[in-house]
């Protein structure tokens, strides 16, 4: 049997490869019991040197939180804007889309570059003034309570139009991608207009920079299997991009 040492090592090296453990596969692992699994874990936790999370750990606190659309806008910009212009090149001629609310949407929005007629249904009051520039584009601005910090709509009168249209695409940003918790937002109500969204669209595209992944919002919009594609950054772990694929989830990494 090894060591409390070689189990620390073990656990910081599988850590560092897969940004995320449980407890269960590291019992199997190295054949203890949990009760000195979750020691190990709340040692290595009071080091600083990982975060537990429930029934493992992860590499970086998972807890997102709401920040100004101002501030979000400013990091990790060249990665948004990469994933921006690929998700672009997805438009088709004469396509109906949904572009919810966030940075990497709006960075995306700033790439498309429409050849025939485009309708984009938005709740981002910062997308819809970006795509004033187009004449070719058909905006439809979702109406409700204004939530400031995303510059974006929320509320029973945005998902209530919703429900009389259908789309080829929804591109959604989110705040956090977590593979056993799904996909979330930091605020409930615009997390219940995602879903909306999603109920009235085709495919579902969520494009996130690789700092998203492992992070949990306050309000989940769905499972992780219920999304078709997601584009991101090539900071995302190889670990995590397999398990994603081997949930017929196509991972598009720019």
């Amino acid at each position: 049997m090894i060591n409390i040492a070689e189990r620390h090592q073990f656990i910081l090296s599988k850590i560092q490869k897969e940004g995320h453990l449980t407890v269960l596969d590291l019992c199997k692992e190295l054949d203890v019991s949990s009760v000195t699994i979750r020691k190990d874990l709340k040692l290595l936790e009071e080091k600083n040197l990982l975060f537990r999370t429930h029934g493992g750990a992860t590499l970086t606190d998972t807890y997102t939180v709401d920040r100004n659309v101002n501030e979000k806008e400013k990091l990790q910009s060249a990665e948004k804007s990469r994933i921006g212009v690929m998700a672009a090149k997805l438009i088709q001629p004469n396509d109906s889309i949904i572009i919810a609310s966030g940075t990497t949407v709006l960075a995306f929005s700033k790439h498309i570059q429409p050849v025939e007629t485009l309708t984009v249904i938005t709740s981002a009051i910062n997308v819809a003034q970006e795509l004033l520039r187009h004449p070719e584009v058909e905006v439809l601005l979702l109406g409700g309570l204004l939530r400031k910090s995303s510059s974006s709509v929320m509320g029973p009168y945005a998902e209530q139009i919703l429900a009389d249209f259908f789309c080829s695409k929804l591109y959604l940003g989110v705040d956090g991608i977590d593979l056993n918790f799904g996909i979330t937002t930091t605020n409930v109500m615009e997390a219940h207009l995602n879903r909306q969204m999603i109920a009235v669209s085709h495919k579902i595209i969520v494009l996130a920079d690789s700092t998203k992944f492992g992070k949990r919002g306050f309000g989940r919009i769905c499972g992780v299997e219920d999304i078709d594609e997601i584009i991101t950054d090539n900071g995302i772990s190889p670990h995590v991009k397999q398990q994603l694929e081997a949930m017929s989830i196509k991972v598009t990494i720019v």
